[in-house]
């Protein structure tokens, strides 16, 4: 079974500062986990190409619990928050059993998607490293030049679009 996450919409760039303060103000025994989904990605600078970490939802931090309504109670504590989000936008809910399946497989333990690596054979995409292996069907775009693709994922029933890395090893 898994533990309910929710997403809490908060405001572009404060994400890290409010997953400490969340970290810091809700009790622990509440508080499961509170995070932030990273994406590594490629990006060149100074001439050469360097791993670095992006937000994979900016915007939104993730918090794992079983406690929703002391979780609600608490997060009042916290400044700069904007709000829980629940998949009808009313109420709270955890985001679907799915998503969160998905997100744990997409990503490792520390919630960091990795660079996948794959190739382009008549057209179409072949991934044969990293996580998106066996998801090609779920690229919509994919910029070779910056090493990066884009990928439809599913979030509180919508379709969300995020970028990830993906380096092209070869076309043919």
């Amino acid at each position: 079974m898994f533990d309910n996450w929710y997403v809490v919409q908060v405001r572009t760039g404060k994400e890290e500062e409010i997953v400490k303060k969340c970290q810091f103000y809700i009790d622990h025994d509440i508080l499961i986990d509170c995070f932030i989904p990273i994406t590594k990605k490629k990006k060149k600078y100074h001439g050469t190409w360097h791993i670095v970490d992006d937000i994979l939802f900016k915007g939104y931090i993730f918090i794992i619990t079983n406690q929703v309504e002391q979780l609600y109670t608490q997060l009042k504590k916290v400044p700069y928050l904007t709000k829980l989000l629940g998949n009808d936008g009313k109420e709270i809910y955890p985001i679907y059993p799915q998503e969160a399946m998905f997100l744990t497989k997409f990503s490792n333990k520390d919630h960091v998607v990795d660079i996948s690596n794959g190739i382009i054979e008549n057209d179409k995409i072949i991934i044969n490293e990293g996580p998106l292996v066996g998801l090609e069907g779920l690229i919509t775009k994919i910029d070779r030049h910056k090493r990066i693709a884009y990928v439809d994922v599913e979030l509180l029933g919508k379709l969300t679009r995020v970028q990830v890395g993906l380096e092209i090893i070869s076309k043919s």
